[in-house]
C-alpha cells in the first residue's frame, strides 16, 4: 500500500510537467502566430497604400470630366494617324507570327 501513493505522486508530477511543457509550446505558437498576423497586416496596409497611387483619385476624375472633349479629339487623331500605318498585310503578318509562336509553344510543352 505504501508504494501506490508514491506511484500516483510520481505520475501526477509527470502529468503536471507535461502540462506545463504543452502550455509553454502553446504560448510560443500563439506568439509566433501573432507576429505573423502583424506582419501580414503591415503588408496589407503597405499594399493598399501602394494601390491608392494607381487607382483613380478624385482629382484625376475631375481632370477627365473637365477635359473629356479634348481627350476624345486626341484619341480620334491618334486613330486617324495610325490607321494608315497599319495595313491589312501587316495585320496578316502579325497574326501569322502569333500563330507560329503558339504552335511552337504547344510543340515544346508536348
Amino acid at each position: 500500500m505504501n508504494e501506490e501513493p508514491n506511484d500516483y505522486k510520481i505520475m501526477f508530477e509527470k502529468v503536471v510537467i507535461e502540462k506545463e511543457k504543452l502550455l509553454f509550446i502553446i504560448e510560443q505558437l500563439k506568439h509566433n502566430h501573432l507576429v505573423q498576423i502583424n506582419e501580414l497586416q503591415n503588408n496589407i496596409t503597405s499594399l493598399s497604400d501602394h494601390l491608392k497611387k494607381y487607382t483613380s483619385s478624385e482629382s484625376s476624375k475631375k481632370y477627365y470630366e473637365k477635359n473629356k472633349d479634348k481627350i476624345i479629339e486626341k484619341v480620334k487623331e491618334y486613330n486617324k494617324n495610325n490607321k494608315n500605318k497599319i495595313t491589312s498585310e501587316k495585320i496578316k503578318e502579325y497574326n501569322k507570327t502569333a500563330y507560329e509562336k503558339r504552335k511552337l509553344k504547344l510543340q515544346n510543352t508536348n
